[in-house]
């Protein structure tokens, strides 16, 4: 299913165990891999220069066993917002690119798909994850989650939980972020924007509680600087920009080297090729982003309607403060669920 790219020569190969002792979440401030076709309709496959080896070993002349990295999540993983020939990037894809030395492989699959929810996690991408026996493993989801009029912590807790404790349980390193308020990036009116921020609360909090459970390595992307510098955001406000996921896969290789992993050179810090401008802008917007807002407007807009709707009635009645405890109860409460 995958292409590797694997040295002629290198130390003898380290187990993924050997990565699994990443200490607990750890916070932050803040080469393209070629596309290689999977058969059946699979996923895409990147083969990327950059595995993980322990030097000094006996084994010279030995190929190396690549590092196999896995991405779940929607579309933020997917890579919207960092186009290239043929589809997206990506913050991911850029970081499988830097995640070993030049004389190790890396094997990169994409499994993340725009508009996945946490039980798409579950029912979709996990299993076809743990197939792929990953030694690293991206799991970064829960923004869909709080657009649906029927979100429940409860219930994205759970998904997480299992999605992250299956990988962890075969030996993955894994990957996780907190997420930024889809309300404040889009700049919505109060009444949309506090019960938004309000349910993205709600799961940042599962979300750092999970990753220490999980022994994940966390990136805390929602501290970034995503209003204060407009570049780092695409023309639909809600997605990085090329220089964003940039800074997403630098912060997570940041992340990686402070663990003293072996890893090859960080992403490039701007990209290469330039922003696109305004003209650039519209004409994504006329084409390809109508479609996209119209998508999600049939599944989206209803929610959001309703959440405004109850966030009016609840500041004419004085009770938006009681909504934010009620939240950050039933988040604790999903928590404690768990066992």
């Amino acid at each position: 299913m995958s292409t590797a790219v694997v040295a002629d020569e290198g130390g003898e190969t380290a187990p993924v165990g050997a990565l699994s002792d990443v200490a607990a979440p750890v916070a932050v401030p803040g080469g393209t891999p070629l596309v290689v076709p999977a058969p059946g309709g699979a996923p895409p496959v990147a083969a990327v220069p950059g595995g993980v080896h322990r030097p000094g070993g006996a084994g010279v002349g030995r190929a190396v066993e690549p590092v196999r990295f896995v991405a779940l999540g929607d579309s933020l993983t997917e890579g919207v917002g960092d186009p290239v020939a043929g589809g997206w990037r990506g913050w991911a894809s850029l970081l499988a690119g830097s995640l070993a030395p030049p004389e190790v492989g890396v094997e990169f699959t994409n499994l993340a798909r725009s508009g996945a929810l946490s039980t798409d996690l579950t029912t979709e991408q996990l299993p076809a994850a743990l197939v792929l026996r990953p030694w690293l493993a991206a799991v970064v989801v829960g923004g869909n989650d709080t657009l649906r009029s029927g979100f429940d912590i409860a219930r994205t807790a759970r998904e997480l939980d299992t999605t992250l404790g299956e990988l962890a349980r075969s030996g993955t390193l894994l990957l996780t972020a907190c997420l930024p308020d889809p309300g404040a990036l889009l700049r919505l009116p109060r009444p949309l924007a506090r019960p938004l921020a309000r349910r993205m609360r709600a799961v940042n909090t599962v979300v750092h509680a999970l990753s220490a459970r999980h022994r994940a390595v966390h990136l805390h992307v929602a501290e970034l600087p995503w209003t204060a510098h407009r570049g780092l955001l695409s023309v639909d406000r809600l997605h990085p920009s090329a220089e964003g996921h940039r800074l997403i896969a630098r912060g997570f290789h940041d992340l990686l080297a402070a663990a003293d992993r072996p890893l090859g050179p960080a992403p490039a810090a701007d990209p290469v090729d330039p922003p696109p401008g305004a003209v650039a802008d519209l004409w994504w917007m006329a084409t390809r982003g109508t479609s996209w807002l119209a998508e999600r407007s049939t599944d989206l807009l209803p929610g959001l309607l309703a959440l405004a709707a109850v966030e009016g009635w609840a500041r004419l009645r004085g009770a938006t403060g009681r909504h934010d405890e009620q939240m950050a109860r039933a988040a604790a409460a999903a928590l404690g669920a768990l066992g």
